[in-house]
């Protein structure tokens, strides 16, 4: 009984978490030769967080090198904030994933926080 209460409880309350978009961002070329990119859309619904930092990786979950205009972007509760990933050419086929990650202030550290990190898989022709 104590279990079908729980479920219920935590049914009824909406999970807390940021949303990004595209699902499967697609690379362009752009203006810079060798370089291309994708614009990313990322949404908060977390009222805590405020910070976000950009990652990119491979297929086994190592970092790669990428540009952006911040690697840390600020989104406040209830925005959207698009932001491009720039990639070069000559690793833009190691890319597989483009994850956000939400940084939790300080303040919140001294106690239990979750942390959420959303990723998107990069389509691959």
């Amino acid at each position: 009984m104590k279990y079908i209460i729980f479920l219920l409880i935590l049914l009824a309350n909406p999970l807390l978490a940021h949303e990004m978009t595209p699902t499967y961002p697609e690379f362009k070329n752009s203006y810079l030769e060798g370089i291309s990119v994708t614009t990313l859309s990322l949404f908060n619904r977390r009222i805590d967080v405020n910070y976000y930092q950009i990652d990119v990786y491979d297929k086994d979950w190592n970092r790669l090198p990428f540009a952006s205009k911040s690697r840390l972007i600020r989104v406040n509760y209830l925005k959207i904030v698009n932001f491009d990933v720039y990639i070069k050419n000559e690793t833009l086929d190691d890319v597989y994933y483009i994850c956000t990650l939400s940084k939790l202030p300080v303040s919140m550290t001294d106690r239990t926080a979750v942390a959420s990190r959303i990723c998107s898989k990069v389509k691959k022709e």
